[in-house]
C-alpha cells in the first residue's frame, strides 16, 4: 500500500472515502453531493447513515460523477477520538476499499485503486496526549491502521493454472492542511507498521522454513538498521553452561541458538533497557508429546521471539533515544531418541538445578537462560520477557489480555498504560510465595511443572528464580500472539502482538 499526505481536494475518480462524526454533511460532503445532484444526502437519509464509531455507507458508481464509489465512514465515539480510534477506522477503509478478486472494476480502477480519504470532523473532538488537536497528525494513524490492515501473508499462495496472480496496489491519499506535519508524524509509525508486519510474517511462518538457524539468520538483516546482532550456536551456549536451553532442543536435528540484538540510540554509557523473547519455532511437546488436534498452531510458539525482533525493527528503523538489548532463545522442542526424559535433571547457567517432569513445560527453562545471561552481561534497567507460554493463561484472560507478572507496581503500571493506549492490553496476574513452594522438589533446586493448579503463576515464579535485584516483567502471551480475535487493523493469525505495545513503553518512560 502506497501512502500519500496532499492538501485536501475532492477526487476526480477512484474511492473517495469521507470521515465524519454526523448524520449531517460537513464543507466536503456539501461539496460531493453538489457534485452527485443530491445523490449522497438521500443514501445518507434512506439508510439512516448517523455517522457512529465504525460504521459506514457506501455508494458504487455514483451517478454524474467518475468515481468508483464514494464511502462515508463514522468516526462518532460519543466523546473524544485517539488514535487507536483512528487507527481501527483506517483499517476499516483498507477492509471497505479492497476490491474483491472477482469485483467487476476496470483494468485501470484494479491496477491503480486509488482512495482518496478527506476529514468532515472538527479537530476539537481529538484527543492526543501532548494536548494538540490537529487533524493533518492524527491522518498519521489513520494510514498505520490502513497499512495494519492491509497486512497478507499469502506467499505461499499459487495462482490456478494459466493465470497470474493478481497485483493490486492500494494508493492510499490522505488529504490534510498541512501535508509535511502529517508525514512528520507518519514517518515512525510507519517504521512500526514494518515492525509489526514482520513480527506477523515470522509467526505464519510455517516450521520447516523457519527453523532456529534461519530465524536467527532473518535476525541478521536487522544489521542494515544499525543494530548489533550475534547468534551463539550450540558449541557457545555449552560454553556459557546454557543446560536448561540446549536440554529443550536435544531432540531435534535443528540446532539451538541464541541472539543477542543491540540498538544504541542513547549515550553509550546509559544502561539499556532489555526484552527477552521466547522462541519455541515448533513445539510438539517432546517426549510428553501434545495430542494432535491443533498441533500445527505449535509453529507459532516463538510469538514472543516475533514480537522481539520486530520491537528491534521499529526502534531502530525510527532512531528510537534509547538504548535497548533484545535477546531471544532459539529451539525446536522434538521427541527422539536424543531428547530430554521426564524425569531428566538439567543444570542452569545459573547453576540451579532443574528436574524436568514435563517435556511440554520448555518454554520457560528457555528463558530462564536468557534472563540470566541478560542481565549478568548487561545489566538492564528492566527486563521484559514476552512468551507463548501456558494454557492456562487462556483459561483465565480469554485472548483480550496478555497475563502480565511483575515484582515491579512501577514497571506493571506502565505496561498498562501503554497497553491501554495501544490496544494490546496486559492484565497483571498474581506471584506469591505458596505459588512459588509448589515448583519445589527434593530431587533438584526447582522442577519446571507446579502441578494443576495456577499453572500461569507457577511458570512466572520459576521464571522468577532466574532473577536478581532488577525490575522485571513476564508477559504470557499465549492467547494474544496467535490465532487471536480478528479485529479492523488484523486479519492475520500471527498478529503481532507486543509491537506496538513495548514500542510505546519505550517511547513514552525511556526517550527523551
Amino acid at each position: 500500500m502506497n501512502i500519500r499526505f496532499k492538501p485536501p481536494a475532492l477526487p476526480a475518480s477512484g474511492t473517495f472515502v469521507l470521515l465524519t462524526n454526523s448524520k449531517e454533511l460537513g464543507k466536503y460532503g456539501k461539496q460531493i453531493n453538489k457534485r452527485t445532484k443530491g445523490a449522497l444526502a438521500r443514501a445518507v437519509k434512506s439508510q439512516g447513515f448517523e455517522g457512529k464509531k465504525e460504521t459506514s455507507l457506501s455508494l458504487l458508481a455514483p451517478a454524474h460523477s467518475k468515481l468508483e464509489r464514494i464511502v462515508l465512514v463514522g468516526l462518532n465515539t460519543g466523546g473524544l477520538l485517539t488514535p487507536l480510534d483512528l487507527e481501527r477506522t483506517g483499517g476499516l477503509i483498507a477492509s471497505i476499499c479492497t476490491p474483491a478478486d472477482n469485483a467487476k472494476t476496470s483494468a485501470k480502477a484494479k491496477a491503480e485503486n486509488n482512495i482518496t480519504v478527506l476529514f468532515d470532523i472538527p479537530s476539537e473532538i481529538i484527543r492526543r496526549e501532548d494536548g494538540e488537536k490537529k487533524t493533518t497528525q492524527l491522518a498519521a494513524h489513520v494510514a498505520l491502521g490502513a497499512l495494519l490492515r492491509h497486512y497478507q501473508f499469502a506467499k505461499y499462495k499459487t495462482a490456478p493454472k494459466g493465470k497470474k496472480k493478481p497485483k493490486i496496489t492500494q494508493n492510499l491519499v490522505l488529504g490534510v492542511e498541512k501535508p509535511t506535519a502529517a508525514r512528520k508524524a507518519f514517518a515512525p509509525l510507519k517504521h512500526v507498521a514494518a515492525g509489526i508486519c514482520l513480527a506477523r510474517d515470522l509467526v505464519n511462518e510455517p516450521a520447516n522454513v523457519l527453523t532456529p538457524p534461519d530465524f536467527a539468520k532473518r535476525t541478521r538483516a536487522l544489521a542494515k538498521l544499525g543494530v548489533k546482532v550475534e547468534v551463539f550456536g550450540e558449541t557457545k551456549l555449552k560454553q556459557l553452561g546454557m543446560g536448561a536451553l540446549l536440554g529443550v532442543g536435544q531432540g531435534s536435528i535443528q540446532p539451538s541458538q541464541l541472539v543477542i540484538m543491540q540498538w544504541q540510540g542513547a549515550g553509550k554509557t546509559k544502561q539499556p533497557i532489555a526484552f527477552i523473547g521466547k522462541g519455541v519455532c515448533f513445539d510438539t511437546g517432546g517426549i510428553s508429546i501434545k495430542p494432535s488436534p491443533n498441533m500445527e498452531d505449535m509453529r507459532g510458539d516463538m510469538g514472543g521471539a516475533a514480537a522481539v525482533t520486530g520491537l528491534m525493527h521499529a526502534l531502530a528503523a525510527r532512531k528510537a533515544k534509547a538504548n535497548v538489548v533484545g535477546v531471544i532463545g532459539l529451539v525446536e522442542n522434538m521427541p527422539s531418541g536424543t531428547a530430554q526424559r521426564p524425569g531428566d535433571i538439567v543444570k542452569s547457567m545459573s547453576g540451579q538445578t532443574i528436574e524436568i517432569l514435563n517435556t511440554d513445560a520448555e518454554g520457560r527453562l528457555v528463558l530462564a537462560d536468557a534472563l540470566w545471561y541478560t542481565q549478568k552481561r548487561f545489566k538492564p534497567q528492566c527486563m521484559i520477557d514476552l512468551a507463548t507460554l501456558t494454557g492456562a493463561i487462556l483459561i483465565a484472560l480469554g485472548q483480550e489480555y496478555a497475563g502480565m507478572f511483575s515484582n515491579s507496581d512501577t514497571l506493571c503500571k506502565r505496561l498498562e498504560v501503554a497497553g491501554q493506549n495501544e490496544g494490546e492490553k496486559v492484565w497483571r496476574m498474581p506471584l506469591h510465595e505458596t505459588f512459588d513452594k509448589m515448583i519445589d522438589t527434593p530431587n533438584a533446586d526447582m522442577k519446571n511443572i507446579g502441578g494443576r493448579y495456577a499453572g500461569s503463576s507457577t511458570a512466572a515464579q520459576f521464571l522468577q528464580r532466574f532473577v536478581n535485584n532488577i525490575d522485571w516483567a513476564h508477559l504470557d502471551i499465549a492467547g494474544t500472539a496467535m490465532g487471536a480475535p480478528k479485529s479492523p487493523i488484523n486479519q492475520s493469525w500471527g498478529s503481532g502482538f507486543g509491537v506496538k505495545l513495548l514500542n510505546r513503553f519505550v517511547s513514552d518512560y525511556y526517550e527523551g
